[in-house]
Parts: structure tokens; sequence; C-alpha cells
């Protein structure tokens, strides 16, 4: 399942977020992973979930970004959940369709039965009609 937690820049996204991964984390059976464009909020997570700096790896666009995906999660059979915060950004997808990549998370949600949450800094107006089904949160 992919599910979305949209928003302005600083509307509070990210307080929801980690607040979620935070509390799935008492009743997950298998490992959590946290993607995120720095580690300012390791210290807010809790320590059974595994927090990735994008910024560390040479991603540069949404195929590469969903091949990064693939390989952390071929990697550890046992992930229940991954979380994007700034998914935008770490994604490389501002100012881009990001139908083609919900629909791939999507397709990939089904094959591994792992849950995408997805931090969007846009407005519920702003989303593709198609997307927004997927919404969780909007603030």
């Amino acid at each position: 399942m992919v599910q979305l937690i949209v928003g302005k820049k600083g509307k509070g996204k990210t307080k929801h977020l980690l607040e979620k991964v935070n509390g799935d984390i008492k009743t997950a059976n298998g490992n959590i992973v946290y993607l995120d464009k720095s580690a300012k909020h390791m210290h807010e997570l809790n320590n059974k979930v595994r927090l990735i700096n994008v910024k560390d790896y040479d991603i540069e666009n949404g195929d590469q970004f969903i091949g990064f995906i693939n390989g952390i999660i071929s990697q550890d059979y046992d992930i229940e959940q991954m979380f994007f915060d700034s998914f935008l950004k770490i994604a490389h997808l501002e100012g881009q369709d990001i139908r083609p990549i919900i629909n791939r998370l999507t397709k990939l949600s089904e094959t591994t039965k792992i849950n995408f949450v997805l931090s969007i800094s846009l407005d519920e107006s702003e989303l593709p009609e198609e997307v927004k089904q997927y919404i969780l949160i909007s603030v």
C-alpha cells in the first residue's frame, strides 16, 4: 500500500510522519526503514528504525530512486514499511509528474507487501487526481 502525507512546506508533515513511524514500530513484525534528505531526525526516531540519508548516495532522478529502493529491499526481506520524508526532494521529482513513480511504488508494494508512506510538499489541490486516493493525511 502507498500512503501520502501531503501539505505545503512547513505545515507539519514530518511531525506526522515521525509520529506514525514511532507508533508503527511498536507493533511491527518486520523492519522499518526511514529515508530522508539528512540525518537531522535521527534522535527523533525509535532506535529500531533504520534511517538512510539519501543524500549520501548519487541519486539523480526518479528511475535511480526506484532502483535504490529495490536495492534496499533486495538486501532485507524482512522490511515491512518504508517511510520517505521530503519525497519530492529525495526522489528528484520536484516540478515533475509524480504519477509514474507512485504507480511503480504501488506495484512494488503489491509484489513485496511493503507499505510505503510518503511525505509530499504539495497541497492536496496540486496533486494529480489519480494519486489523491492514497492520501492518509492532508495538512
